[in-house]
């Protein structure tokens, strides 16, 4: 076992052990509060109650899943104390308050005022038994890595002077960083290089993946001057795909536009690039979002679904679904759902964009796409874990192939799960051609970089009114 899984487990395991200590304590006190001769009957009051032993199994099961879903677990060698302990009293409150109604609510009370003493009860010592390890466990990592104990492997982006002077200043700056930094990559082989006599070379940007998965990269640091940054959409693209922190030597326009932000005073200021579109709370929560809506959906759609279904049967001959591959969320082909608005082998050979006169498009067509009803199957996508409610619109490879050559940004779409609906449609519609695809991309980067749920939410109320209003294009 590696040192981080090491941590994690750490961090699992005291996790565990406060849920059941907790569970106990809180146990026999709400018994003693209603009941003081239970101490002097333990074995029969509270060992032979059924419900206690409920508790130990499953109180720790739902405290460490709460605190899997914020993301306690991950990322062990970054953690802040203080954020620590921010999170910590968050998911503490919130889980206690769900815990309280789910099981307390219906307890035999002598006064209204004890739930108020439960709660801070449970509270108190949950929060306590749980962060007093935790910070013991950050503690120690922090200083194991700044005595150079432990650390991860880090790559070099660049082989400029910045890159000479970011090695130098991380090679000896005290306390240690816990970089350990193997090598650096060029961007192209005639780059003129400040780095060859203190550093190995490891290749250049065309082989920057193999390089990162041979040496197993947790960290890139990427130290280009401002006219090389042209390769860093290129870096990002290149691992997306990999759980690997990103981190970009500021310049000083950097400083002045507010784009620094350092999370330890004693650190080298750096521009971190997160992997994650989403904290892991929030992304768990839009995917628990995703399957709760479309099953919702699904239901009180379902009369809709057997009008639409007669609709596009009578307007012609063919199935009522048609599906299609298209690429989806880390580059991985799906096939997708959606009521046929087109004559049966619409397309043949080469693939085809529709336009808003296609002959190919049915009367019963035209109403489904302006209406947005044809995409409403998708919700089976989002079951799937194919797709989400919100997310750029997904394009077959054919298609992609080619808007990579004007943008080779598209590949940034790939961080996320594509969507039923998005910005890009909301604010664009369908797109007719290649050239109307780069355009649309604009928004769904936009969207990538602004993701949140309160963006979902505003999204879906646009699409459900431009649905209403049949305004879409």
């Amino acid at each position: 076992m590696n040192n981080k899984k090491r941590i994690s487990a750490l961090y699992i395991t005291f996790d565990v052990i406060a849920a059941i200590i907790t569970w106990c304590c809180f146990f026999v006190f709400r018994k003693y509060n209603v009941d003081h001769s239970v101490l002097g009957n333990l074995q029969g009051t509270i060992f032979n109650d059924y419900k206690f032993y409920v508790g130990i199994v499953s109180s720790p099961l739902y405290w460490v899943f709460l605190h899997a879903v914020s993301g306690t677990y991950n990322r062990v060698y970054h953690k802040s104390r203080l954020k620590e302990l921010g999170t910590t009293l968050l998911i503490t409150f919130i889980g206690t308050l769900l815990f309280f109604f789910a099981f307390i609510l219906d307890d035999v009370i002598n006064d209204y005022n004890d739930y108020l003493l439960y709660y801070a009860v449970l509270f108190g010592l949950q929060f306590a038994l749980t962060y007093l390890p935790k910070v013991c466990i950050t503690t120690s990592t922090i200083n194991r890595i700044r005595k150079g104990e432990i650390g991860f492997n880090t790559l070099i982006i660049g082989c400029g002077e910045l890159a000479r002077d970011t090695y130098r200043g991380l090679s000896t700056h005290t306390p240690t960083t816990g970089n350990l930094i193997i090598g650096y990559i060029k961007m192209k082989d005639d780059d003129e290089d400040f780095l060859g006599g203190e550093l190995t070379c490891l290749g250049t940007l065309d082989n920057l993946l193999e390089v990162v998965k041979t040496n197993e990269v947790s960290e890139l640091i990427i130290a280009l001057q401002n006219g090389s940054r042209k390769y860093v959409e290129t870096i990002i693209t290149t691992i997306m795909d990999m759980e690997i922190d990103l981190k970009i030597i500021p310049q000083m326009q950097d400083y002045l536009m507010g784009n620094v932000r350092v999370s330890s005073i004693l650190n080298e200021p750096l521009i971190s690039i997160s992997p994650d579109a989403l904290p892991d709370w929030q992304k768990h929560l839009k995917r628990f979002c995703d399957i709760f809506f479309s099953l919702i959906a699904i239901i009180l759609l379902l009369p809709v679904y057997l009008f639409l279904a007669i609709g596009v049967k009578a307007s012609s001959k063919g199935p009522v679904f048609y599906t299609q591959e298209r690429i989806g969320y880390k580059g991985k082909p799906f096939q997708i759902i959606k009521f046929r608005s087109m004559v049966q082998d619409a397309e043949t050979g080469c693939p085809q964009l529709s336009s808003a006169d296609d002959p190919r498009i049915t009367r019963f067509g035209k109403f489904l796409r302006k209406t947005r009803l044809d995409e409403t199957p998708q919700f089976i996508n989002v079951l799937l874990g194919d797709m989400s409610l919100v997310g750029p619109r997904p394009e077959r490879q054919y298609y992609i192939d080619q808007i990579v050559k004007k943008a080779p940004h598209y590949r940034l779409l790939f961080r996320i799960r594509p969507g039923i609906t998005s910005w890009g449609q909301v604010k664009y519609g369908y797109a007719e051609n290649v050239d109307q695809m780069v355009e649309r991309l604009k928004w769904d980067i936009l969207y990538i970089e602004n993701m949140s749920l309160q963006m979902d939410i505003k999204i879906l109320i646009y699409t459900v009114l431009i649905v209403l209003k049949r305004s879409g294009k």
